[in-house]
């Protein structure tokens, strides 16, 4: 005969941590990276059987042999790569859409400065004997100037962000690096199917999640489910008690690269924050490259034009701009209103009118309405990538969280599910109970 206190008893304890389990998943149900819990119930054989063959087995209740994850590797594995390329997109397009703003033709623009130096110039030309129209000529110069040294310094201003956020987002890996090496630790000594073990493997699955958002990682697990970390490439950033150290390093131009310590090898991220880090900064660099291109077009252009003609007192025209060092360092030459060369040998106006053949094809206006240009194509197929992106990231999360999340619904159904197994194994130790209390009535 079966022992019915001890089924009743074995109900009590399995169907109490399946409650308790039920009730975790209830009291987590927005918490990020928890994964919905089971308890695997198994028949417990009768304790003095020897098991030969099913129909020898008498029942001997119920037992938790264990709490499992609702996972799907293969989509958690998705949901983190589409994550990463996300996380790159979406730095670089930050980025890139700053320096869009540095460069756009508004009032203040370069374009909208160096087109006011011709209009002057032409102004000029309808009467170079104006002192207020020289004053004005040099004033639209110095303004260009300004405004060139205004773009190259936001510039610079956006490649040190770029460079800023690059440490912090290092930082960061380096912290989950030598947390998940610390979650590893604990998944080797922990229990297999306790309530413990799932904690550390969410927390696991999540560090792991956020690595991914740094830069592109290979996970393998070993048999205990640690973590084991490596770069596109092979190089071990976590591996048992082995944690490496990524590191940045910013050039002289703002561009990044990243190395991994120890070893001192290189890291080329191809998804995730650092290589859209890395992309912004490379962006950056060009764009003041360009800048500078066209500042020292303009400065050598205008000088050369200026040069070329004589001043109110039949002097040779001067510079009108000094570049020492790029659009950074470019200034306005201070001269004074007769020192301004409209004349040429032949009229009054003759060298002023010829400014007008600066804005021809090559020109340097039409070689900053390129470069704005450009820019904005840019921006717009980074907003489109990041776009596609984030659709995709938002799809792989939700796939994955079909599967892990928790759903109330089925958390109550469970509840009562349970609730019921457990007073049903109370009533049997109260039928047991009973019984014997009726047998030794009869003596």
């Amino acid at each position: 005969m079966s022992d019915l206190l001890a089924i009743g008893a074995s109900g009590i304890k399995a169907y109490g941590q399946a409650l308790s389990v039920v009730g975790d998943n209830i009291a987590n149900a927005q918490t990020e990276g928890y994964v919905r819990r089971n308890v695997r119930l198994a028949e417990a054989p009768s304790g003095g059987d020897i098991v030969l063959s099913r129909n020898s087995i008498r029942p001997g209740g119920v037992l938790a042999a264990g709490v499992t994850r609702a996972t799907d590797q293969w989509l958690i594995d998705d949901a983190r790569i589409a994550g990463g390329e996300a996380s790159r997109q979406s730095a670089r397009l930050d980025w890139v859409t700053a320096t869009e703003s540095v460069l756009a033709d508004g009032g203040a623009g370069i374009g909208n400065s160096v087109t006011s130096v011709f209009t002057a110039a032409e102004q000029l030309s309808g009467n170079p004997g104006s002192d207020t129209l020289r004053r004005q000529f040099l004033t639209s110069v110095d303004e260009s100037a300004a405004n060139f040294r205004r773009t190259a310094s936001a510039l610079g201003s956006a490649a040190a962000g770029v460079a800023t956020e690059a440490q912090g987002a290092v930082t960061q890996l380096n912290t989950d690096l030598s947390a998940l090496s610390r979650i590893n630790d604990g998944l080797r000594r922990a229990r297999p199917g306790s309530s413990n073990e799932a904690t550390l493997l969410d927390e696991r699955d999540r560090l792991v999640g956020t690595i991914s958002n740094a830069t592109d990682v290979a996970i393998s697990y070993d048999s205990r489910g640690a973590a084991i970390v490596k770069t596109a490439s092979g190089d071990t950033l976590v591996d048992g008690t082995t944690t490496a150290t990524v590191s940045v390093n910013v050039a002289a131009n703002g561009t990044l690269s990243y190395g991994i310590n120890p070893g001192a090898t290189t890291l080329t991220p191809g998804s995730g924050a650092l290589a859209g880090l890395s992309d912004a900064a490379a962006h950056i660099a060009d764009q003041r490259t360009a800048l500078d291109t066209l500042a020292t077009q303009f400065s050598t252009e205008l000088n050369a034009a200026h040069q070329a003609g004589l001043d109110a007192n039949g002097n040779p025209g001067a510079a009108l701009l000094n570049l020492n060092g790029g659009a950074a360092a470019m200034v306005a030459v201070a001269l004074a209103p007769d020192d301004v060369a409209a004349a040429n040998g032949a009229s009054m106006n003759g060298n002023i009118l010829a400014f007008n053949n600066l804005r021809g094809p090559g020109g340097v206006e039409q070689n900053i309405s390129a470069m704005i240009a450009a820019q904005a194509q840019t921006t717009a197929s980074a907003r489109a990538q990041e776009a596609a992106a984030s659709s995709r990231r938002d799809g792989s999360f939700a796939a994955r969280d079909a599967i892990g999340a928790v759903d109330l619904d089925r958390e109550a159904a469970e509840l009562l599910r349970f609730q019921q197994a457990y007073e049903a194994a109370a009533r049997t130790i109260q039928v047991a109970r009973e019984t014997m209390q009726s047998l030794l009535s009869i003596f």
